[in-house]
């Protein structure tokens, strides 16, 4: 068991420790939200070796199968419902001092918000987790739970420290594609050239605008062009003369829109560029971010990412993630074996399962996010022949979902149940199953009643595809998280550098995460360490692996590359 450290002042004052019956372990900080609090204390400085993140955790629980039948669980929605999380904001030193939160009056609350009992929390869900349902249920939570608001640590030292990011080195990669700079309402000049290029090869008039889509669409089909979207497949199968210009357009736009002269001004400071991460943002575990698009940095403005003087970046992604989770989770030795070592696909081949590489690919994204035509209708039943165990997993998470019924990863995050919509459609089809005679041929001959039951059929089958994709997304996330929470330790342990770096304290000597993307990590090391960081991401994929799945025998090989800048990557 922990000792528990549980905010109920300012970040790092006026604390009290709350000690759990057992025999003491490392402090673990508790606060409402990472982001309230750590911020601060890494602009100190300082930083927290464990904590427990009470929201995420409450998210988690209050949603989890695992604990449907304790009173956590089954108790009305209450104020720690309601949290929102803190964003991580430009500047922690600048944001607003919580307010009403953990200051109470007299009465134990105050005008400003209801009163939040962090202590009495803590101990819910700690009884919650005690209570899990299974032998093994405690421990898979307590996992998660750890991982979780492991991850959120890194996720705000991640903000705190930047990534390193010449601005100079972006600026030239936008003007070697787009000219010079713009003025304000204005096009590059680039993009000009090529909207006059669109105009002339459409015939159009000189107020054509390419931006409206609309408009632009309307022009292709009067030109006949004879294309019904303006998708990048569709344009690239049409022969005509404004395919090449068009297309041009569009990745520059996208470059000006996403990642332009504007995202520069707005996200880099002082050779750093900070997202605001959101742990646990999507319904699987994984991240998603609130501002500057990080997780879709693209290959063009990676090259702006430059390692300090002295200091190299380690850039490292698991291979084909999802479908070892989904050995691992199914225990199917046989995928295990044919991933064992190197790629994956290749080993499906080798399995006699598919001809191909790309049959091995399709088939397994088919099983795990429901392809059910073109090639993977036809690989899928020789993947089941082969992999039994897996592809019966998500079969079997697939028909679970359709029958409205809520599906848990390997630690325990479970899915939410269908919306209204959903029972809306199943109950229309179910009204038309039971019309009598008279009222199905009234039904039928209007057509209601086979447009519900496609309706229910629809809605029934998107729902399944969703629950036969949760259990190896979210459980690949909580690999993920586990794999983070490793890293981070491992790094901490490694010397000071010898040539600090750029960074801000804590992590101006120390080696640090600066960039995290699903199963890709960026960590920024000095020179002198880079080798030894690349066996320490190495150790922590094994780490993360045993973790979760013990001795069964899944690998988790890793792509490492040690370089000066992020595009060398890749």
């Amino acid at each position: 068991m922990s000792t528990y450290a549980v905010h109920v002042g300012q970040p790092g004052q006026g604390r009290v420790e709350h000690v759990v019956d057992g025999p003491p372990e490392p402090v673990r900080e508790t606060w409402d939200d990472t982001n309230r609090w750590y911020p601060a204390l890494l602009a100190q400085g300082g930083r927290v070796e464990r904590s427990h993140d009470l929201r995420l955790a409450h998210v988690v629980l209050r949603r989890s199968r695992l604990v449907a039948g304790t009173p956590f669980a089954r108790a009305d929605a209450g104020p720690w419902d309601a949290l929102d999380p803190v964003p991580a904001g430009p500047d922690p030193l600048e944001r607003p001092r919580p307010v009403g939160l953990f200051e109470l009056g007299p009465s134990g609350g105050s005008a400003a918000a209801p009163a939040l009992d962090v202590v009495a929390e803590l101990r819910a869900q700690l009884a919650a987790v005690a209570g899990a349902e299974g032998p093994d249920g405690p421990g898979r939570l307590r996992t998660l739970l750890a991982a979780e608001s492991a991850g959120a640590l890194v996720a705000a030292e991640m903000h705190h420290a930047g990534v390193p990011w010449r601005a100079d080195v972006h600026d030239r990669i936008l003007r070697d594609e787009l000219g010079p700079r713009p003025r304000p309402g204005e096009r590059p000049a680039r993009m000009e050239e090529l909207v006059a290029a669109i105009r002339a090869a459409l015939d159009a008039p000189p107020t054509l605008n390419p931006d409206s889509h609309p408009d632009l669409l309307k022009a292709l089909q009067y030109a006949g062009v004879g294309v019904r979207s303006l998708r990048k497949g569709e344009l690239e199968r049409t022969d005509h003369p404004v395919v090449a210009p068009l297309l041009e357009y569009k990745r520059l736009s996208r470059l000006l829109t996403a990642n332009g002269w504007s995202w520069l001004d707005t996200w880099v400071r002082d050779g750093r560029f900070r997202t605001e991460y959101v742990v646990g943002g999507v319904v699987t575990g994984r991240w998603a971010s609130s501002g500057g698009g990080a997780l879709q940095l693209p290959r063009q403005v990676r090259r702006a990412v430059v390692a300090d003087p002295g200091w190299r970046l380690v850039v490292a992604d698991a291979a084909q993630l999802e479908p070892r989770v989904l050995a691992g989770l199914a225990h199917d030795e046989r995928m295990a074996t044919a991933g064992r070592g190197g790629d994956l696909y290749a080993g499906i081949v080798a399995s006699g399962a598919v001809a191909t590489r790309e049959h091995a690919k399709v088939g397994m994204l088919g099983a795990m996010y429901g392809g059910t035509t073109g090639d993977s209708a036809v690989v899928l039943p020789r993947l089941a022949r082969a992999f039994p165990d897996a592809i019966g997993l998500v079969e079997r998470a697939a028909q679970a979902g359709e029958r409205g019924e809520v599906v848990t990863t390997l630690l325990g995050r479970s899915s939410p149940r269908p919306g209204e919509s959903w029972h809306a459609a199943q109950d229309g089809a179910y009204a038309a199953d039971d019309a009598g005679p008279g009222d199905g041929d009234v039904a039928e001959a209007s057509g209601h009643a086979p447009d519900a039951q496609a309706r229910a059929r629809s809605y029934t089958r998107a729902w399944g595809r969703f629950t036969r994709n949760f259990v190896v997304q979210g459980t690949a996330a909580e690999w993920a998280l586990c794999w983070l929470a490793s890293i981070r330790r491992r790094l901490w342990d490694l010397p000071v550098a010898a040539t600090p770096g750029a960074a801000p304290e804590p992590f101006a000597a120390r080696t640090h995460l600066v960039f995290f993307l699903h199963d890709e990590v960026v960590v920024h090391a000095p020179a002198e360490l880079a080798d030894a960081v690349a066996a320490e991401v190495r150790a922590a994929a094994e780490e993360a692996g045993r973790l979760l799945f013990g001795a069964f025998p899944v690998d988790f090989p890793l792509t490492v590359a040690v370089v000066d800048h992020y595009a060398e990557a890749k």
